[in-house]
């Protein structure tokens, strides 16, 4: 499933004339509308024009860019606010409409593709690795408006059925959630544990006033997230998985701090963590 986001904007502009007859005083009002709708995925949006008899169109798309296509498709060249016009005649009429168009934050990740090939573009936000990243090899983040993706290369395969705890000072406010040495500077309102790539993931949120207290209550949140494309190749398993940000608590904010730590299926060993233990959480800056 791709990782796609479209809304409509019909925009209905009434351009007013008059003319005078040569037999009466009285002036008749001629209106002249121009209607079309603008299909927005990603940072890409498509023009249609609704109105019937248009004919000599252009368009501006607000950000110095224009066309005279009948149909355009225009990308736009990143987050933020745009004005896109339309200037044609409508059955002989001069007409001119005008909407605002907000482009939010994209991502490159196409998500449940079958492929993990779209994750080569991200790399900006790689967390390090340490001497006790034990079987983790990689693990990166991305987001939109709408969700986090993670990405993550370990050690080993699939059916190991690793478990996985997910730590996230979801808010990036270090006086909610729980406090432990085991990942610095976050305060953990949410744990992800389980065996994500054959199971799945419970969802805890710390339910304590005491940050000290490893306290957490489980959460019944459907589709909080999802598993995307799972590979095993060359002794890796590679996989992306992505949370909903209007799911899950305080993860609609502009920043988190993340942490991960992969455990045996017999939760005997700690086989790796990223970043390192005992050491600051990952600040993932979602302010873009």
């Amino acid at each position: 499933m791709k990782n796609l986001k479209a809304y409509m904007f019909m925009l209905l502009i009434a351009m007013a004339s008059s003319i005078v007859s040569s037999c009466k005083k009285d002036d008749t009002e001629i209106k002249t509308d121009l209607l079309y709708e603008v299909a927005v995925d990603g940072p890409t949006a498509t023009f249609t024009i609704k109105t019937e008899g248009v004919t000599n169109y252009k368009w501006d798309f607000g950000d110095g860019k224009s066309s005279t296509d009948a149909k355009p498709t225009h990308t736009y060249p990143g987050k933020g606010k745009y004005v896109p016009t339309l200037t044609a005649s409508v059955k002989g009429k001069s007409a001119e409409a005008s909407t605002v168009l907000r482009i939010a934050k994209t991502s490159p990740v196409k998500f449940n593709d079958n492929t993990l090939d779209d994750w080569a573009a991200v790399t900006k936000d790689v967390i390090p690795l340490g001497t006790r990243k034990g079987i983790f090899n990689l693990v990166k983040l991305d987001y939109d408006g709408n969700y986090v993706y993670l990405y993550g290369e370990m050690t080993g395969k699939r059916a190991d059925a690793v478990i996985f705890d997910i730590y996230l000072d979801s808010d990036h406010n270090p006086a909610t959630g729980l406090l432990t040495g085991t990942f610095t500077d976050g305060g953990y309102d949410i744990l992800l544990e389980g065996q994500l790539l054959t199971a799945g993931l419970d969802i805890f949120y710390h339910n304590s006033t005491n940050q000290n207290a490893f306290s957490f209550a489980q959460q019944s949140i459907s589709e909080a997230y999802t598993l995307g494309t799972v590979k095993e190749e060359g002794g890796l398993v590679k996989f992306e998985v992505r949370f909903a940000r209007g799911k899950l608590k305080g993860l609609s904010g502009s920043g988190l701090r993340i942490a991960l730590q992969a455990i045996k299926n017999d939760w005997s060993v700690t086989l790796g963590n990223a970043p390192d233990d005992g050491t600051s959480s990952f600040f993932f800056d979602m302010s873009e």
